[in-house]
């Protein structure tokens, strides 16, 4: 201990003797009183949340438990169908390629309708996308029906940062972004597991085993009615004059002629880690049920408690990026989920593959809040929609194209190229969150 720290560990005990010399405060009802301390300062951000981030997050659980299901057994019901993985991974490109694509015209049109008309519009188109897929199931109706959730999933993805900026405060406003994804993750995790058990409840009225095609459609039915109910929490919001913005169609363009160098450094680790998620993260429930033999139950179960597993992380981030900084916070978590990715892809034990599965996701995606927020905070209020597009663009970038590349690698050789390729470049986005803002913070 150097001679600052000892001077400091002198004073405290010093006060603490003058304070009540036979009563020296034991280190573990000290570390009680903080843990209590910080729980009190949570929970009082959490109330100082607006009414209309209120609203939007009751929206984000219903909505969230609702897609839960819904990313659970889309899947199965294409394969039960009598589809391969090469159409599952069009179908992920499909809808990414479109969010990708329709992310600055999205932008625009968010800044016109104004954030609730655009949040209200982006949940009914994907709602209007699975009725779609399940009144006329052929590919070319999904291709399609797929491409409707991309513009649906734009609109309320460039929508979601500024909302929650014009929303919250500065103090509370980290709170509110991971807070808003943790409490996404708790209720997709409720989902997911009911999503396990509901093609076996539904199985009898369907009239098949609960691996059919019948009992899939029943299901995503019942999720079709559950996601339209999360748009009423919407309507409910309080439009306030003066938060419609004008701009520019070729605003984002213009901005990143600006600011190259800046929306280069926000934007490119983004996109390289989107990329290597593409290649294996819309397969998880196929890659558990064909190289672990797991059933429907099962995966759901599993995919509930990853889920939750990753709420829990979201909710305590924010404490640790105010301790230790947002971007350090960012690359620590982000390293740390990769060992772990290793042995979920090449263990072939199923419980150190579940294990592994629950760490990694909680690992990698609670950093995810806490760099949005980063970024919005990058940039002037007059950019931030601009900024949102752009971001969504890269996140949308490699889920647009890895998951095709990534289907007809698993049809030729299987999971394990796919979890390499992911690896090495996850590896290269956290090397670039390091240079680009880790370095530049440690120095200033």
């Amino acid at each position: 201990m150097n001679n600052y720290g000892k001077l400091q560990t002198g004073l405290f005990l010093k006060e603490q003797l003058h304070r009540s010399p036979q009563k020296i405060m034991p280190p573990a009802t000290l570390f009680y009183q903080r843990v209590l301390q910080g729980l009190r300062a949570y929970a009082g951000n959490v109330r100082a949340f607006s009414r209309n981030a209120t609203l939007y997050l009751l929206s984000t659980i219903l909505s969230s438990s609702a897609f839960g299901v819904f990313r659970l057994l889309f899947n199965f019901y294409v394969l039960s169908l009598g589809y391969d993985q090469a159409l599952v991974g069009n179908l992920v490109a499909a809808s990414s390629m479109t969010a990708l694509v329709a992310a600055i015209p999205m932008g625009y049109l968010a800044d016109l309708l104004g954030r609730k008309l655009s949040l209200i519009g982006g949940g009914l188109v994907m709602v209007v996308a699975i009725c779609g897929m399940l009144l006329f199931p052929s590919p070319t109706i999904f291709i399609l029906m797929n491409i409707l959730m991309g513009l649906g999933q734009s609109i309320s993805g460039v929508t979601m940062g500024p909302f929650l900026m014009e929303n919250s405060g500065e103090k509370e406003r980290t709170y509110l972004f991971s807070f808003s994804s943790g409490i996404s993750m708790a209720a997709s995790s409720v989902g997911n597991w009911i999503g396990g058990l509901l093609p076996t409840w539904l199985a009898v009225y369907a009239g098949g085993d609960a691996t059919s095609a019948s009992a899939y459609r029943l299901a995503l039915t019942i999720v079709a009615v559950a996601a339209s109910t999360a748009v009423v929490p919407l309507f409910l919001m309080t439009i306030q004059r003066g938060k419609v913005v004008e701009r520019s169609l070729f605003a984002p363009f213009t901005y990143f002629k600006s600011h190259p160098a800046l929306l280069g450094k926000l934007v490119l680790p983004m996109l390289v880690t989107s990329i290597g998620a593409g290649l294996v993260m819309p397969f998880m429930n196929v890659f558990f049920r064909q190289v672990h033999g797991q059933s429907d139950s099962a995966i759901g179960t599993l995919f509930a408690f990853g889920s939750l597993a990753m709420g829990v992380g979201l909710l305590i981030a924010p404490p640790l990026a105010e301790k230790y900084g947002k971007i350090q916070f960012v690359v620590i978590t982000q390293a740390l989920s990769i060992p772990f990715l290793a042995l979920l892809g090449f263990s072939p034990l199923y419980w150190a593959a579940a294990a592994a599965y629950y760490i990694r996701v909680a690992l990698m995606n609670m950093s995810g809040p806490v760099y949005q927020t980063f970024v919005m905070e990058k940039v002037e209020p007059s950019a931030r929609a601009t900024v949102a597009s752009l971001v969504s663009m890269a996140s949308n970038f490699g889920w647009a194209f890895s998951p095709t590349i990534s289907g007809y690698i698993q049809v030729k050789h299987g999971f394990a190229p796919a979890f390499m390729l992911t690896m090495i470049l996850y590896m290269l986005s956290i090397s670039l969150y390091w240079g680009f803002f880790w370095t530049r913070a440690r120095k200033t």
